[in-house]
């Protein structure tokens, strides 16, 4: 159902299934897939491409140019997978060409009111970004990542997997996967994210192992180098920490502790 306020551009690619409200606006280049909702005055523009049974609360931008004064028009994207939740004021901006040309949300996101997400940030799955969380841009999160109310990250920072960055949080550096951080100018890691690891079924054991592995990286009489060999000599066998090890090891922006 489209409701007659709304401006739909005739070469827009609407599913037939999808409903949306009065004052919507979607641009000639968007596609939108089956049973997602637009719930008023919602603007979708741009090369845009959203997948099933997304929803689209008021007020919600998605596709606008990106804040970035080198950006010329270059046809760049947003693209979102399904079952996202996008709540009020949200902005998800386009991609640039030296940032690789996508911005990219992938399944089963909670956005909450007064998200921006900047130009090339890529956010995987299942991930909750609470009210008035801003990714500067090229900032990666992966999966079952949570961010607190107003947490600011900054520029090409990564979060890694079921990590949990408490409210007000700023970020100038990545942060590993399974870990709760906190603070600003120093962010730093308190420890395992031991519920959200309970709550998405991993072992008792591997949390454990991953527990400790913490504990080691976060020792301050420890250098980067030795304290993740000594990670690998105990517990580099649990594929958890191979992917926290390795984390670490390719991080550009450095990583907290």
């Amino acid at each position: 159902m489209i409701h007659e306020t709304a401006i739909i551009h005739p070469q827009a690619e609407v599913d037939s299934s999808v409903e949306i409200g009065p004052f919507c606006v979607v641009g000639p280049h968007v596609k939108i897939g089956k049973d997602s909702q637009l719930k008023s005055h919602v603007m979708i523009e741009g090369h845009t491409t959203v997948g099933e049974k997304n929803i689209f609360f008021p007020f919600s931008s998605i596709g606008a140019i990106p804040q970035d004064l080198k950006y010329k028009g270059e046809p760049t994207r947003v693209e979102m997978g399904d079952r996202n939740v996008v709540r009020e004021n949200v902005t998800i901006n386009l991609g640039t060409e030296n940032g690789g040309g996508v911005t990219s949300v992938g399944n089963d996101n909670l956005i909450m009111a007064y998200v921006h997400l900047g130009h090339d940030c890529h956010v995987k799955n299942h991930c909750i970004l609470a009210n008035n969380v801003g990714l500067a841009g090229h900032v990666i999160l992966e999966d079952f990542v949570n961010l607190g109310g107003m947490v600011g990250v900054s520029q090409f920072v990564r979060v890694g997997a079921h990590a949990y960055i408490t409210g007000q949080s700023g970020l100038e550096k990545s942060v590993p996967p399974f870990c709760i951080a906190m603070g600003s100018r120093p962010c730093n890691v308190k420890g395992a994210n031991i519920v959200g690891l309970r709550r998405h079924g991993l072992s008792s054991e591997t949390i454990t192992m991953i527990n400790e592995a913490i504990k080691l990286w976060t020792r301050p009489d420890v250098e980067k180098e030795q304290s993740l060999l000594e990670i690998e000599s105990q517990y580099g066998e649990c594929e958890e920490i191979k992917h926290f090890v390795a984390f670490i090891r390719e991080s550009r922006q450095g990583v907290v502790r």
